[in-house]
């Protein structure tokens, strides 16, 4: 594999530490600024927020320049955001630094994506996009679990400042391995847009939100689950989310490894897969050896479908991919923040606290359902309708 994806790896496992460090430190950042829990939460929701819009609008704006210029740019900004976060004199600033720093998030993602598939053979761009993710899955692992344990030690300010550090070895790294590359000709801004007029781009999204969200579906309340349901110590869902870091690490491998041996036939088993485990959660989380099992297969299935969803985008927005690229990576925030609101619903319903396994099992199935009808739609070359309705012609004839 180029040493540039390397590059893009480094400046991934910052922006996913960033990402996700927040949640360990809210009590310290809420004490330190003398504001709520639920307000310090605001700083989860603007970054989210931020990943959903600053994808497009960040990735229209790099058209003007080259790609390589462009993620050095998000860099800058990724650098700023936590700089602003880490000196930050009021929690309003602090959320402007958050802000700001999302601001680089799905953009970084989608144009390294195309990046990387161009860095390597036709038949090894999954396998690339994958080792660029593999920054953001192990962060989750090393980053997260070490920022928190240096936040709640010295101090959060300086879990932030050391991120910020992570971004300038990003761009150093950018701008020494990711070879120079002209604006692509003929690219204008109609030109990405129209890519979404092709129903596959937007069945992939589509799967894209409703796989992944199945995923965070469960994850979001995992804390909550895992000490009144399994019966753990506080003190163990760090450990356990670690294990969920792992099985991301090996999903998004593997997943990159056989999408580009057979795209679809590994969506289909990682999303009917997935929907398994989920709906099974509600039981294994009754026992410990089980739930952490769950948790680690959870992480890797879900994982798995990341590098071939986002080659089944670049591969179907055809000559404009980075615009869809981008705005696939906010469909996977899109995701997030879904499921957790439908988590968070069937909980205050009374279902229990192991319900949002079962929203999240139904979220991978209708996924799976997607995938299935998207590759039906490919081979007969209709809209989606058509092929419906030719799929229950069929079956009235038989």
């Amino acid at each position: 594999m180029p040493l540039a994806l390397l590059a893009l790896a480094i400046g991934a496992f910052g922006i996913g530490t960033t990402e996700f460090v927040i949640m360990g430190l809210l009590p310290e950042v809420a004490a330190d600024f003398g504001v709520s829990i639920p307000t310090a939460g605001f700083l989860v929701t603007g970054y989210a927020l931020g990943v959903m819009f600053g994808a497009p609008l960040m990735t229209v704006l790099g058209t003007k320049i080259s790609r390589k210029r462009m993620l050095m740019v998000l860099m800058g900004l990724f650098i700023v955001g936590n700089l602003l976060s880490a000196f930050a004199p009021a929690f309003s600033v602090m959320l402007i630094g958050r802000v700001v720093a999302s601001l680089a998030h799905g953009a970084f993602f989608g144009i390294g994506s195309v990046v990387a598939a161009e860095l390597v053979a036709p038949d090894k761009k999954a396998g690339a996009i994958a080792m660029m993710f593999t920054g953001l899955t192990v962060a989750n692992v090393v980053g997260v679990p070490l920022g928190t344990l240096v936040g709640q030690s010295l101090g959060w300010r300086v879990t932030f400042t050391v991120v910020a550090a992570l971004g300038f070895v990003g761009l150093a790294g950018i701008a020494k391995l990711v070879p120079e590359t002209p604006k692509p000709e003929g690219v204008h801004l109609r030109h990405e847009l129209a890519a979404f007029k092709n129903v596959q781009v937007l069945l992939a999204m589509a799967m894209t939100v409703l796989g992944f969200g199945g995923v965070f579906a469960a994850i979001t309340y995992i804390a909550p689950m895992m000490t009144h349901v399994a019966g753990f110590a506080e003190g163990s869902v760090t450990w356990l989310l670690v294990l969920f870091g792992l099985g991301m690490v090996a999903g998004n491998l593997v997943g990159g490894k056989f999408a580009d041996r057979a795209l679809m036939p590994m969506l289909y088993v990682s999303l009917g897969a997935l929907a398994v485990v989920l709906a099974l959660f509600t039981l294994t989380a009754q026992d410990k050896i089980l739930s952490a099992v769950s948790i680690a297969l959870i992480g890797a299935l879900g994982f798995a479908t990341v590098p071939p969803l986002q080659k089944r985008v670049l591969d179907q927005a055809h000559g404009a991919p980075t615009l869809a690229s981008a705005v696939n990576i906010g469909a996977f925030n899109l995701g997030n923040a879904l499921s957790a609101w439908l988590g968070g619903l069937v909980i205050a319903a009374g279902l229990g606290y192991t319900a949002p396994n079962w929203v999240g099992a139904v979220l991978a199935a209708a996924a799976l359902v997607l995938a299935v009808l998207s590759a039906a739609l490919e081979r007969r070359g209709g809209t989606p309708s058509a092929v419906v309705a030719a799929e229950v012609r069929a079956a009235v004839h038989h």
